[in-house]
């Protein structure tokens, strides 16, 4: 034990050593010079200094540019970075600095690290022979998650939980006096208390326990618990949002634009509850149309610093699952006191334009509103209206979709991009099991509502960044979208050009033209899910940010996100900060607003990871009960074990993995999408038809394997 103590001390002090040289430079010190920076007097301290510098000497890590003096052989020596565990246990670390290659780790080096933990790795100096760089992990500086969910397995001494993440290998010891009342088998979650060095399983208590494995409720609250979302609200929340009046007082009026004899409506979809939006409409004398996008005033009730704003802003979005909606704000508010239901007074922040025939803004206005809306329209009913010209407000809707087309059409001819990805929905029982599944189409109605917030979106951000360019800038928080990786569109229109689709890389707009004819020409074909998913990962990502840079989708020079505050906090503070602006406040702090901007693109990523997840869960048990079914597919992945064929029937997702197809013995290649037969030379194409038969669903993983129906 002693030995292996000292040991440790000493990789301790070779990692100190190590710093030191970093922070000075990689300057040439001697052994003495080293203890000094150290702070390390005592003689056998210093000994043990150049021991180890001699040693690291031999394994080649620090070098002797002179007599008695070190320095390390390459600066990079040691790296920071996250960690991407592969299915055999050993990982690949990406570096932070994107200009680093990755360092392969081997299982036994991981020194417990676990995926996506932040971490140090020491870089080995590069073999003649190796390919890859490899490394050891020395230090985590800060774990991903401490806490899995996974199903118990209980005996009479110990039990454990095994993880239902396929990423984190180990399965987690738990004492039986930390099992919270779990049972053999419930699916759990359970966080990571200790992790003894030597240990081969961390040790964990059970947190909460969430149902019986494969009931729709369990594992619904299993994915919002895998992905961090809470599933209720403290109770300091919800006794603020309780203590909120739902009437508006005409006190509260003063001060507004009155819009409530306005002719007012709001449209959704059908099951919705939280509407945070509505239009008014009113033809001026002028022949011009005032058009007000009223936003839910949610920055009147959550006032910064409160319970709700805290829980609110720890959320940073709503989390839309298959079959429930786990809102960023209580009910009280989401459903009650700020949604925009018809026929009460509703308090709003809005942006009210003057247009005319041609969709041209003759005015403009920001500020905050009261309305009352007249009707609650589903997009199925306002379509009907504007599919008949006929029905309630159908004067409002026709001329609003005329004027949207006139926005959609200027939106375009300036270089945005036209992304109509499928989306899939289920028809689920009263136990949330899915009877069937559809695809759900897009029509005028939803667009008409996208058009407008787009416009408001652009506008408010245009006010504000055009309002700081004089001495002073407005902190503020911004939707940007940089333009796609070429090395990835290169890629991308390589791989279209195989369907007969060709891409103009020539410049940004002719880019964004090429697509969005692509997008056309493929709209209701056999590949157009698969071609639309492929040019979004080509794509940057949109964040949220302080540092206004452009919105490349949608080619506008200024964007925001103002139009969702009951669902998305960068609305909130988009909200607080123009307020603080119309009223003449100072800029806020902008350091602030980046953080809480970082940490908003990081829910919202994580909220689409869950809503993935859930529809994945929905799809695996829809096709549980199809087990030997054949269906028509399209190639949608491919990978080294194996191709992922999307049924064209309903859009759901599984694998054929290659030592399942019997006829050659199949290898990747990476750069033509493609799965190629060693002998005959046969390929399996992204994007190829095939026929499959449903072999297995693993609903825990919610993984579904398919079997090729060979010719």
């Amino acid at each position: 034990m002693a030995k292996n103590k000292n040991s440790q001390v000493r990789l301790v002090l070779a990692k100190m050593i190590g710093d030191i040289f970093e922070k000075n430079k990689n300057i040439a010190l001697n052994y003495k010079q080293v203890a000094a920076k150290l702070n390390l007097k005592d003689k056998a301290d210093t000994d043990t200094i150049l021991e180890i510098l001699k040693e690291q000497v031999s394994s080649g890590i620090f070098i002797q540019p002179e007599r008695g003096k070190f320095k390390l052989k390459d600066l990079k020596t040691f790296i920071i970075g996250t960690v991407d565990m592969t299915a055999d246990g050993s990982a690949y670390i990406v570096p932070d600095d994107e200009f680093e290659k990755d360092i392969y780790v081997a299982p036994r080096k991981l020194k417990n690290a676990l995926n996506g933990d932040k971490v140090k790795v020491y870089v080995f100096a590069k073999k003649k022979s190796g390919r890859k760089n490899e490394g050891e992990v020395v230090e985590i500086i800060t774990r991903s998650k401490t806490d899995f969910i996974g199903v118990a397995k209980i005996s009479e001494r110990f039990a454990f939980v095994i993880p239902d993440d396929r990423k984190m290998l180990h399965d987690i010891f738990v004492p039986l006096s930390d099992l919270n009342g779990a049972q053999n088998g419930q699916k759990v979650q359970v966080g990571i208390t200790d992790w003894p060095d030597g240990a081969k399983n961390p040790i964990g208590k059970v947190l909460h326990v969430l149902g019986t494995e494969g009931e729709n409720n369990t594992e619904m609250n299993a994915i919002l618990a895998q992905y961090g979302f809470p599933l209720s609200f403290p109770d300091a929340v919800e006794k603020e949002a309780n203590a909120i009046p739902e009437a508006v007082h005409e006190q509260e009026v003063k001060g507004r634009r009155d819009f409530r004899q306005t002719t007012t409506f709001t449209i959704d979809p059908a099951d919705a509850k939280d509407f945070d939006d509505a239009i008014s409409f009113k033809k001026l004398p002028s022949g011009n149309y005032e058009i007000g996008v009223h936003i839910a005033d949610v920055s009147h009730y959550v006032k910064p610093g409160s319970a709700l704003d805290k829980e609110a802003y720890e959320r940073a979005t709503s989390v839309y699952l298959v079959d429930r909606v786990i809102p960023m704000l209580p009910e009280r508010l989401s459903n009650g006191v700020c949604s925009l239901r018809p026929n009460e007074d509703k308090l709003c922040f809005a942006a009210v334009f003057e247009l005319d025939d041609q969709a041209e803004i003759h005015q403009q206005w920001f500020g905050r509103t009261v309305i009352h809306s007249d009707r609650r329209f589903s997009y199925e009913e306002a379509q009907e209206v504007l599919t008949n010209k006929a029905g309630d407000y159908a004067e409002e809707l026709v001329k609003l979709n005329e004027l949207a087309y006139q926005l959609r059409d200027r939106k375009f001819k300036n270089g945005a991009i036209s992304f109509e990805s499928t989306e899939v929905k289920f028809k689920l029982d009263e136990h949330g099991k899915p009877m069937g599944v559809y695809v759900k189409e897009r029509k005028d109605a939803h667009k008409l509502i996208e058009d407008f917030m787009l416009l408001a979106n652009k506008k408010v951000a245009e006010f504000i960044a055009k309002k700081g360019k004089g001495k002073q800038k407005y902190t503020f928080v911004y939707r940007t979208h940089d333009s796609p990786n070429l090395e990835n569109l290169n890629n991308f229109a390589t791989f279209a050009a195989r369907f007969g689709y060709k891409i103009n890389m020539k410049t940004d707009r002719e880019i964004a033209k090429s697509l969005n004819y692509l997008m056309e020409d493929v709209e209701g074909k056999k590949e157009q899910n698969m071609l639309t998913q492929l040019a979004i990962r080509s794509m940057a990502k949109a964040i949220y940010t302080t540092k206004k840079t452009s919105h490349y989708g949608l080619a506008f020079d200024y964007y925001t996100h103002f139009t969702s505050p009951i669902r998305r906090y960068p609305d909130v503070m988009v909200h607080r900060l123009l307020a603080l602006y119309l009223e003449g406040g100072k800029s806020a702090n902008e350091e602030e607003y980046e953080l809480a901007s970082t940490h908003s693109s990081a829910m919202e990523k994580r909220a689409a990871d869950a809503e993935r997840a859930s529809i994945k869960y929905k799809q695996a048990e829809y096709l549980e009960e199809h087990v030997g079914y054949i269906y028509t597919g399209i190639i949608s992945g491919v990978t080294e074990w194996g191709m992922y064929v999307e049924l064209v029937e309903n859009k759901c997702e599984g694998m054929v993995r290659l030592r399942d197809i019997t006829d050659d013995f199949y290898v990747l290649d990476e750069k033509n999408y493609c799965i190629v037969g060693q002998r005959k030379n046969k390929k399996y194409q992204l994007g190829d038809e095939v026929q499959i038969k449903v072999k297995k669903v693993d609903l825990s993983k919610r993984q579904i394997d398919f079997t090729l129906i060979q010719n």
